[in-house]
């Protein structure tokens, strides 16, 4: 079965990608992934139908050590490469797919152009990578791309296809399943780990009966969307990840959250002082409020360990991959090195590590992913020459979630987090 280079690039994608570009643009979470979810289907496929023109290829073959992946929103604007790349594939279409994805995503133009190089970037990155790492050379990226030919058209979301993004007539389908937009057989609908859900078609072109398609299609997908919301509604709950997107302080010795101690996170990264060392971090995340913390001396002048308990500072830049507790998502290393960077420039303190999740799913199994995960972060700082310094690390699972479990998702996320605090 031929590599999906689709999943390959997602990996570059996650969520916590998609939480700093919601920030860096001004526009929500959601409708940022949707955009992102028409866009990487169009741009792989675009690469594959102009895999053997030289441009496509040496920005493939250059990605690997031009360092796209380590920047990828620095690489929304002004890249000489990927806009190269964008114009050999998609020519003067270039607009008529920012206005498709601008409307079916909900984000301004300006948003969709700037994830259009942000995705392409992605692509070329991972694509070159896996070449870099497999020792292929021109014609085996030219091969390879050929291969994604015949699967991008059915990856598109619903609510998108070739036509409508006004490149149906740029993809040479020779070799491939070919696609047109008359008739339909029978609707699949498939369900990403997100949720989202894809409804794919297989086409055909019908002797006859055109008219009574016209009507009858219509139903057998209003038919298709009633069953799949009843499925939705009636599913056991999924099980949860341990992620947070804000900062706050609770409480571990009570049922209840301690509201009255919130604090706000400015979702754009600023240098973080560190005693005359710079770190990247958000302005009042965690970093900035640890720190602040030491330089007060409120660790120093803690009496003992009852004095530091009901402040937990949360991880707002480290996401683990959905149901692992030893793979973190693309960026979230760094907030651990940052831990790290702290915890030497103040050698006295100790730490605690706290896993927590929502209510969703069984209580057995979340205590138990999230007391691998507290586990995991230990052992990294561990790995950073400070593991003296981490007094402990424990999985609290639901014991502390405050918001019922059939709740909406957002809601539920200010229970799924990952936090520290300080220790005598």
């Amino acid at each position: 079965m031929a590599l999906n280079i689709i999943d390959l690039i997602k990996g570059q994608l996650g969520p916590s990608l998609v939480s700093q570009a919601s920030s860096q643009f001004g526009e929500s979470e959601s409708g940022i992934s949707k955009a992102i979810s028409g866009l990487l289907p169009a741009v792989v496929g675009g690469m594959a139908n102009n895999a053997e023109k030289p441009g496509v290829l040496e920005a493939i073959t250059g990605s690997s050590s031009s360092g796209l992946l380590g920047n990828l929103l620095g690489t929304s604007t002004g890249n000489s490469t990927i806009t190269n790349v964008l114009t050999t594939i998609f020519g003067d279409k270039i607009g008529g797919i920012v206005n498709a994805i601008s409307t079916y995503s909900g984000v301004s133009n300006s948003t969709s152009s700037s994830l259009l190089n942000m995705v392409t970037g992605a692509a070329l990155g991972s694509i070159g990578k896996y070449a870099s790492d497999n020792n292929l050379g021109a014609s085996g990226i030219t091969s390879l791309l050929h291969d994604q030919k015949g699967i991008v058209s059915s990856l598109l979301p619903a609510g998108l296809s070739l036509a409508s993004l006004g490149i149906g007539d740029a993809y040479d389908t020779t070799g491939a399943e070919k696609v047109t937009t008359t008739t339909y057989d029978q609707p699949k609908v498939e369900v990403n780990r997100g949720g989202e859900t894809h409804v794919t078609t297989d086409p055909t072109t019908p002797e006859d009966g055109g008219s009574i398609w016209k009507w009858l299609l219509p139903l057998l997908l209003l038919l298709l969307a009633g069953w799949f919301l009843w499925k939705q509604c009636n599913k056991p709950a999924e099980q949860t990840v341990a992620t947070t997107d804000s900062t706050y302080v609770e409480s571990d010795t009570a049922t209840t959250m301690n509201d009255t101690a919130m604090v706000g996170t400015d979702r754009t990264m600023t240098d973080i002082d560190l005693n005359g060392t710079k770190l990247k971090g958000y302005e009042n995340g965690l970093e900035a409020s640890m720190i602040g913390f030491l330089k007060s001396d409120g660790y120093k002048n803690a009496a003992d360990d009852a004095a530091l308990k009901d402040n937990w500072y949360s991880f707002d830049n480290v996401n683990f991959k959905m149901g692992s507790s030893t793979e973190l998502e693309p960026g979230s290393e760094g907030q651990i090195q940052n831990l790290s960077e702290i915890l030497k420039a103040y050698p006295d303190a100790k730490i605690k590590i706290g896993g927590y999740t929502d209510k969703t799913g069984d209580a057995t199994v979340n205590k138990a992913l999230s007391q691998k995960r507290a586990d995991f972060i230990k052992s990294e700082l561990a790995r950073m020459g400070v593991g003296a310094q981490v007094a402990g690390a424990e999985g609290y699972g639901s014991e502390f979630a405050t918001v019922a479990a059939d709740a909406s998702d957002a809601e539920r996320a200010v229970d799924r987090k990952m936090a520290v605090r300080f220790t005598k």
